[in-house]
């Protein structure tokens, strides 16, 4: 989320700090080559290999050696499959420092998945190799489990050992499934507050928890941590400017993972994760950057950003990028239940209409040649709906679908950054869904650091239309500090927009129920994240039906 006026003259210094290994790849391999660059030595940040492939490689460091805890930034678990998960740890036993702490040698971890918490009954193990080149990252697909089964995991090197991280698999992609319980997430910007939200959610019953986007932010954070406001501890002054590098971004994701109450929710459920645009730079698109950097120079900080982005989530190896490269999107299943759609609106999209600033639609929005996915992602996802055969498809992404006016009237402004600004896009998406059948139809949406529900319109402009789904908008963890119930523009968004059936600006998450029957969305909300330890209430509850498209308050 972005203020108005993207295009706009820097105010900082934008000097390039890019990694030696990563400025060597562009030079080396050119601009044409650049975006489709595959592993090779030259580059270590552009690998897809794993290190030392053939070559002579770092000696490895005896976990015996580390002194301290490795473990600071946590365990995750994430992409649920029937019969597989994903488990992430990184070491990192000085989180703050460049590399965490470790010298450049890899470090053997060995696994260990349980079916009960005291580790009795262990139903696999093995051992896995955390390399310097991924920043001591691991992500170990488990295969052979059960389906529709909880299980426990921990990570062991040398006399250490990790937390002890909870996860589940899906169900088998045929069985009738009869119930599932999600979260989703977005905004966490810690210089903006704690992570309260994230203790309150690790504490709640559910089965998996999308993360929508914005899981950090680019900007300085003091040593103070911005508006948490600490005075037991200093944050290290390399956090107290603009995240543009390999180590930047590593060194950022190392802070956000270091929080308590975010290592919580990580261990006590499987993430799906996506991004947004902080993870690399506001508002980017595509390969345009928001300041106008030379496409060259930014696809050189994208490639920092996913490289980091990857090694730092509980992400497949399919989604390991190649360059400024990484295909994120992807498809997950509940059973029969329900089909999840995972979007990414940032890497493929065209450059925001109208200079990227709040503007009635027009000829630019409503441009065919425009896309907020990509034609091959739009594709994917309309076949995807008509091959599917499950009851509820979910459409996790980022920024708001439904119509959004800022105002009333004919002349209303919109968000160019959203899918208002790409309204041929959203036509063709809402034209798939129909031609494929897709009869209950709920869109997950992240970014605007509030609560919304709306009815997704045939027509938004006329309330009479056709309510072809819902769109359920996860407020923001942290981002927008404190917030308030009823922001003061909250009478003039529902006069500007019929379809919208509930707003509040304070900080929490949406906890979704499905079941054959209906979808329940609550939306759980705290007090204040600028002092720890809130309590969460539940702000409001609202059910769609199976075949009945249109949100009704419980």
């Amino acid at each position: 989320m972005a203020p108005a006026g993207r295009r706009r003259a820097l105010t900082q210094d934008t000097s390039s700090r890019h990694d030696p290994e990563l400025r060597a790849a562009a030079a080396h391999f050119g601009r044409r080559r650049f975006l489709s660059v595959t592993a090779g030595a030259a580059a270590l940040a552009f690998g897809t290999n794993l290190p030392a492939r053939g070559v002579a490689g770092p000696k490895e460091l005896d976990g015996r050696r580390i002194p301290t805890d490795p473990f600071t930034l946590g365990v995750a678990s994430g992409d649920p499959l029937p019969g597989s998960v994903l488990l992430w740890t990184r070491l990192a036993p000085d989180p703050y420092e460049p590399g965490g702490g470790l010298p450049g040698q890899y470090v053997a971890v060995e696994w260990e998945v349980a079916a009960d918490e005291r580790f009795a009954v262990t139903v696999r193990r093995g051992t896995a190799v955390a390399f310097p080149e991924y920043n001591h990252s691991l992500h170990v697909e488990v295969e052979g489990l059960g389906a529709g089964r909880v299980y426990y995991y921990r990570f062991r090197t040398g006399t250490w050992i990790s937390d002890t991280g909870r996860t589940r698999t899906a169900p088998a992609t045929t069985a009738a499934t009869a119930k599932l319980t999600y979260a989703a997430v977005a905004c966490q910007a810690y210089h903006d507050g704690y992570f309260t939200v994230h203790r309150h959610l690790a504490e709640d019953d559910v089965d998996v928890v999308f993360h929508l986007g914005d899981y950090l932010y680019e900007y300085a954070v003091n040593s103070a941590g911005g508006a948490r406001g600490y005075t037991d501890r200093k944050l290290p002054d390399l956090y107290n400017r603009e995240a543009k590098t390999l180590d930047d971004y590593r060194l950022r994701y190392a802070l956000y993972k270091s929080d308590p109450d975010l290592r919580a929710a990580h261990a006590a459920h499987p993430f799906v994760v996506t991004w947004d645009d902080h993870e690399t730079e506001n508002n980017y698109a595509g390969a345009i950057s928001e300041n106008n950097d030379p496409p060259q120079e930014f696809l050189l900080r994208r490639a920092a950003a996913y490289r980091a982005h990857w090694e730092n989530q509980p992400l497949r190896n399919a989604q390991l990028p190649n360059g400024p490269d990484a295909q994120l999107y992807r498809r997950l299943q509940w059973g029969t239940l329900a089909q999840f759609d995972v979007l990414d609106t940032r890497q493929y999209r065209s450059d925001q209409a109208y200079g990227d600033t709040l503007h009635a639609p027009g000829p630019e929005t409503d441009d065919p040649r425009r896309s907020i996915t990509g034609a091959a992602q739009e594709k994917w996802l309309i076949d995807g709906w008509r091959a599917s055969e499950n009851l509820w498809n979910v459409m996790a992404q980022q920024v708001c679908f439904s119509q959004r006016r800022f105002d009333v009237g004919a002349e209303a402004r919109t968000s160019m950054d959203a899918w208002d600004g790409y309204r041929a896009s959203r036509r063709r998406v809402l034209d798939g869904a129909d031609s494929a059948g897709v009869d209950n139809l709920v869109v997950m949406t992240g970014d605007v650091h509030v609560g919304y529900a709306f009815d997704i319109k045939e027509d938004f402009d006329d309330p009479a239309s056709k309510t072809l789904g819902t769109e359920i908008v996860a407020t923001s963890v942290a981002s927008g500090k404190n917030g308030a119930d009823r922001p003061g523009n909250w009478d003039t968004y529902h006069k500007a927009n019929p379809h919208l059936k509930f707003y509040n600006g304070r900080r929490g998450y949406v906890r979704v129920a499905l079941d054959r029957a209906k979808a329940r969305a609550d939306y759980r909300t705290v007090s204040a994240v600028t002092t720890p330890g809130a309590p969460v209430t539940t702000a409001a509850s609202f059910v769609t039906e199976a075949g009945d498209p249109g949100l009704k308050p419980v």
